[in-house]
C-alpha cells in the first residue's frame, strides 16, 4: 500500500511539473573588444561577471577588429555594447579627428561606465642617466610607427616640449613588436608605450633591459593634455614592477558604450551586475584591481549616459 501511494504521488508531480511553464530563454547579448588582448581578457571576465549574477542574461565576449567597427556596429544596432578607448569615443561623439568625414551617425551612442587606464608609459636604460621625460633631448628614441597609439601620444608630450626630431642623437619609428630588444641592445635608449598597468612586456623589458620607467608630467605637457578631455592623470604606483618607484604621467581610460536602442531595464540589469559585484571584479584581471567607482561612471565618457546607467547611478547617490 504504501509502494502504491508513493507510485501515485510521483506520478502527480511529474504530471504537474509536465504542465508547468518552461524556464524562460536567457537574452543573448554581444560585448565586442577590439584586437587588443587586454580588452578582449576584460571583457571576458565583464561578461562572466554578468552571465553568473543576471538569470536572464547570457553575455558573450566577441573579438572584433577595431574600435571604429565597435562604435559603428553599436550604433547601427548589430551589438549590444563593446569596450573602446575615450579618444575614439569622443572623436566618433564630436565627428571629430578620424571621424570628421565618416557618414555614420553617432548620436544613440550612449556610455555605461570607464574601466582601466591606458597609460603613456615610457621606459629608458638605467645606464643612459635619463631620470624623467624632459632629460630625453639630445639621446637615441623611439617615438613608434606612424598611426600607432604609442606615436601619437609621443608625438603629443614632444610637442609640448617644444622639440623636433633634431634635437634628439637618433629618433627611431620601430613597431611595438621590436623596440624591446632595440631597448636591450642599446640601439635606443627610450622607448613608448600606451598600456594598461600591470604590463607583462613592460615588467619584462624592465627587468631584461635595466630599464627604468620616466615620469612625464611636466607644466607644458600638462598644459596641452588639458586641450583634451579625453585624457586624465595617472600614477603608475610604486612597487608595482620590481625595483620601481611611482611615477606620474597621463592616459586614457578604456570606455563602455551601448546604444539609446538598448532597453534601460537591460542596462540597469548589467550595470547593477557590474557596481556590486565590483571587488569580485577587480581580482579578476590584475589591470581591473584599482578601479573606483567615483572615477567609472564620470572619467572618459562623451556620450550621455545610458538611461538604465543613470538609474542605478542616481540609486547609489553619484549623480
Amino acid at each position: 500500500m504504501d509502494r502504491l501511494f508513493a507510485i501515485g504521488v510521483f506520478l502527480c508531480a511529474t504530471l504537474l511539473q509536465s504542465f508547468s511553464p518552461l524556464p524562460a530563454r536567457a537574452q543573448e547579448i554581444l560585448l565586442a573588444t577590439g584586437a587588443d588582448r587586454v580588452y578582449h581578457e576584460t571583457g571576458r571576465a565583464l561578461c562572466r561577471l554578468v552571465t553568473r549574477q543576471v538569470e536572464d542574461i547570457r553575455c558573450t565576449a566577441l573579438q572584433t577588429e577595431s574600435a571604429d567597427f565597435n562604435l559603428s556596429n553599436v550604433s547601427g544596432g548589430a551589438l549590444e555594447m563593446a569596450i573602446v578607448p575615450a579618444d575614439l569615443h569622443y572623436h566618433a561623439v564630436k565627428g571629430s579627428g578620424p571621424f570628421a568625414f565618416t557618414d555614420i551617425p553617432y548620436d544613440t551612442l550612449r556610455s555605461l561606465f570607464s574601466l582601466q587606464v591606458e597609460a603613456f608609459t615610457v621606459m629608458a636604460r638605467r645606464d643612459s642617466g635619463i631620470q624623467a621625460f624632459v632629460e630625453l633631448e639630445g639621446h637615441r628614441v623611439n617615438i613608434g610607427n606612424p598611426r600607432s597609439r604609442q606615436r601619437a601620444l609621443m608625438e603629443l608630450a614632444m610637442n609640448a616640449m617644444g622639440w623636433v626630431k633634431g634635437d634628439f642623437q637618433l629618433v627611431d619609428e620601430l613597431p611595438l613588436a621590436q623596440q624591446s630588444l632595440a631597448l636591450c641592445h642599446n640601439r635606443v635608449q627610450a622607448i613608448p608605450y600606451v598600456v594598461a598597468h600591470p604590463n607583462e612586456t613592460v615588467a619584462q623589458t624592465l627587468g631584461l633591459c635595466e630599464g627604468r620607467l620616466l615620469a612625464i608630467r611636466h607644466p607644458e605637457i600638462d598644459k596641452a593634455i588639458a586641450q583634451a578631455p579625453y585624457f586624465v592623470p595617472v600614477t603608475i604606483p610604486g612597487g608595482l614592477y620590481e625595483g620601481s618607484s611611482a611615477v606620474s604621467t597621463f592616459g586614457l581610460r578604456a570606455t563602455l558604450v551601448s546604444s539609446s536602442d538598448v532597453s534601460a531595464e537591460l542596462v540597469e540589469k548589467i550595470v547593477t551586475a557590474v557596481f556590486e559585484n565590483l571587488d569580485r571584479l577587480r581580482t579578476i584581471h590584475p589591470v581591473l584591481a584599482r578601479l573606483q567607482p567615483e572615477r567609472m561612471v564620470r572619467e572618459g565618457l562623451t556620450a550621455p549616459l545610458h538611461e538604465g546607467a543613470l538609474r542605478y547611478y542616481r540609486s547609489r547617490g553619484w549623480m
